[in-house]
């Protein structure tokens, strides 16, 4: 079975971590060594041998103080709450931006964060396929479109907090290879990358200043 990636053992905090990319985080960062804090509106949504295996923080990210009791004592965080229908608008940014003011005053080093290949970014090279996927994500997705807008343009603005973001296209179940880009290369509506190997590179990227303030895409 392909290992974690290799880092020292650290106290992490993992929001989103029912989701299928917050889910695959919990595991592999588990079978690294780290200490794992969650925080969880529903804790029994957690798989069982997982509850056992962490810490578990009862409450909702909308909630200042509630991601405050999560963060106490972590080193760095993982963001991989996900948006559906039924979600409020700017859910990942409200709660980002709680991360974020908690963050210095806590002494969290490094933030971590899930966005969405739909947003484009400098660095891209948009070509006629990335302009595809923007647009399909406007029209078909268009709450977690705008959010996840949001999210960036907020984390854009924090330049004195240690944070990096990873763009995950057409994310899904399957198999983590621990082969895959991360960077800035053109991507289509054809790009993908697992659940697994985006949880993969969320964790790899809790160490190295690579791509500290950047949020590239990860794709096969």
């Amino acid at each position: 079975m392909p290992g974690p990636p290799r880092l020292r053992a650290m106290k992490i905090t993992i929001f989103g971590a029912t989701g299928a990319v917050g889910g695959e985080c919990v595991v592999q960062c588990l079978e690294a060594g780290h200490e794992v804090t969650v925080l969880a509106r529903t804790p029994a949504k957690l798989p069982a041998a997982i509850r056992d295996r962490v810490r578990v923080v009862e409450g909702d990210g909308l909630s200042a103080e509630d991601v405050e009791r999560a963060l106490t004592g972590a080193e760095a965080t993982l963001f991989a709450i996900g948006v559906d229908k039924h979600s409020p608008e700017d859910l990942c940014t409200d709660v980002t931006r709680h991360i974020l003011d908690a963050m210095p005053r806590l002494g969290v080093r490094r933030l971590v964060w899930c966005g969405g290949g739909s947003t484009l970014v400098e660095e891209d090279q948009v070509t006629l396929g990335a302009r595809f996927v923007q647009f399909f994500a406007r029209t078909f997705m268009g709450l977690r479109h705008r959010d996840k807008d949001h999210q960036y343009a907020l984390l854009s603005d924090r330049t004195d907090v240690d944070w990096i973001g990873v763009r995950p296209l057409q994310i899904r179940t399957g198999p983590r290879r621990e082969s895959y880009r991360v960077g800035f290369d053109s991507f289509s509506g054809l790009s993908s990358i697992s659940f697994a190997d985006c949880a993969h590179a969320m964790i790899a990227m809790l160490d190295g200043d690579v791509w500290r303030h950047k949020a590239p895409i990860i794709q096969y």
